[in-house]
């Protein structure tokens, strides 16, 4: 079977045939050297043109934007690593409040018992205002924390997605978009 195949082929069957085709479709159709010539430089310096002015800068802008939202969102990370922190400060000021408040309330029954009853009430209350305040200024500093993270995250937020969109947001869609991060971060 592939013998005959290779006769044909040596024979001039096949290959003569397709010549035959090339040549009639060529004499149909002409070829033009110079034109072909031509057009085959053209094609290669429209083709460099592109990959030099148009490629290359499109990719080096991807980078760099790429490289911008990442480091925005390591912005943002770190101040959520910043907020855990802070947490734990909080948690340790208001433990040592405790433990601090509980020494003085033991110390204030000891006086107490020495001095009276009157004096023993007085110590207990001075001694409930005290972690009363350090409850109230440890909250304080927690809230002020909180709301200053906040803010830098929405406004990381903001920053990303004028990065992602690529274009410039109005002041209305900023505080939005702020507000919606503050929402979701509040949850």
């Amino acid at each position: 079977m592939y013998s005959g195949f290779l006769l044909a082929a040596t024979d001039g069957g096949v290959v003569d045939g397709l010549k035959h085709t090339a040549t009639e479709v060529g004499e149909k159709f002409g070829f033009n050297t110079q034109l072909f010539v031509s057009q085959f430089i053209g094609f290669f310096v429209l083709a460099f043109l592109l990959q030099r002015f148009a490629f290359k800068p499109l990719l080096a802008l991807l980078d760099e934007r790429q490289k911008k939202i990442a480091d925005s969102l390591a912005a943002a990370e770190k101040m959520k690593a910043d907020l855990a922190k802070a947490d734990e400060d909080r948690k340790r000021v208001l433990a040592e409040a405790g433990a601090q408040a509980t020494k003085i309330i033991e110390e204030a029954r000891a006086a107490a018992a020495k001095i009276g009853e009157s004096e023993t009430q007085r110590a207990v209350a001075a001694a409930a205002d005290i972690i009363a305040k350090a409850k109230q200024a440890n909250e304080a500093e927690f809230n002020r924390m909180r709301a200053e993270l906040r803010k830098e995250v929405g406004r990381l937020v903001v920053a990303a997605s004028v990065q992602v969109t690529g274009k410039i947001l109005s002041a209305e869609d900023r505080q939005r978009l702020a507000q919606e991060t503050q929402q979701q971060f509040a949850a």
